[in-house]
């Protein structure tokens, strides 16, 4: 009787997760229908991505063409093992670099273009924002510090998406589903790291720390998990990125909202402009 209480205890949970993760997964597609609301901006927003892409593009199919060859350079050890284990190692290690190349080439994709379009995408989630009520006592940064803050947001994706790599190149090294593993793992890791970066700018005027955005998803992991899993994996597909970044900025301001409990529906600004108006004149 216990185990099957706790059976059903179990299960009920994985689906709520599940629907969680899914919820997390339409705040993006949120974000793109309100980002086109304004067709000019979101095409504005498309310009960064397709700049960085291109550069980005270009270098992953040089390290493709030369994955192979960097894979004999590493591994000279190997040289006098017996056939067929030289060539099947340095293909192992050709494939795991290409697929740490990959993930490290989307979180550092995000981050070059989310600092260069930075203007861009600033106008496209303030306007959405002020669609859906604006935001109250907001904390207004200087030029400086807004810069600042980009740099730093930028470098510490940067560095989660080195690591990562890393991580997915040794993974790839394990035999049979190692390069599985390593997948799996960049974008586990790679949807938080988005997650966090994606929130920044509403979090930032909303006067939020780094330590207190992080705890605000905390509160609603899967949620989060959803949403930046929908973006890595639109990052993944070709011309994904281009299309996804103007709605990312977007569904990073929609899931701040939810999570501090504001307003996200079509009539949240008449919403807010009533909460803030005078109260009527009483009856004489």
């Amino acid at each position: 009787m216990l185990q099957a209480v706790a059976g059903c205890v179990g299960e009920d949970v994985r689906v709520r997760r599940i629907r969680s993760l899914l919820h997390g997964m339409s705040i993006l597609a949120a974000g793109l229908r309100l980002s086109w609301r304004n067709p000019r901006l979101a095409i504005l927003g498309m310009v960064p991505p397709i700049v960085v892409g291109v550069a980005f593009v270009v270098g992953l199919v040089v390290l493709g063409l030369n994955a192979l060859s960097l894979a004999t350079a590493l591994t000279p050890f190997a040289d006098g093992w017996a056939d067929p284990w030289p060539d099947v190692t340095r293909v192992v290690l050709a494939i795991a670099i290409v697929a740490g190349a990959g993930v490290l080439g989307v979180l550092l994709f995000a981050a070059v273009t989310l600092l260069v379009g930075a203007p861009f995408y600033e106008r496209i989630w303030r306007r959405a924002e002020d669609e859906l009520g604006g935001i109250r006592d907001e904390v207004e940064l200087s030029i400086g510090q807004s810069i600042a803050k980009g740099i730093d947001d930028g470098l510490r994706l940067a560095g989660v998406a080195i690591l990562t790599g890393l991580v997915v190149v040794l993974l790839g090294l394990i035999p049979g589903v190692g390069t599985i593993l390593g997948w799996v793992g960049g974008a586990l890791v790679g949807s938080r790291a988005l997650a966090v970066e994606l929130s920044g700018m509403p979090a930032d005027a909303r006067g939020l720390s780094l330590d207190e955005r992080r705890r605000l998803l905390d509160a609603a992991p899967d949620v989060a998990r959803g949403f930046g899993l929908a973006v890595y994996l639109l990052f993944l597909v070709p011309g994904g990125a281009v299309l996804c970044t103007p709605a990312a900025t977007v569904g990073g301001m929609l899931l701040v909202r939810e999570l501090r409990g504001e307003p996200t529906g079509p009539l949240a600004r008449d919403r807010a402009v009533a909460d803030e108006a005078p109260p009527p004149p009483p009856l004489a």
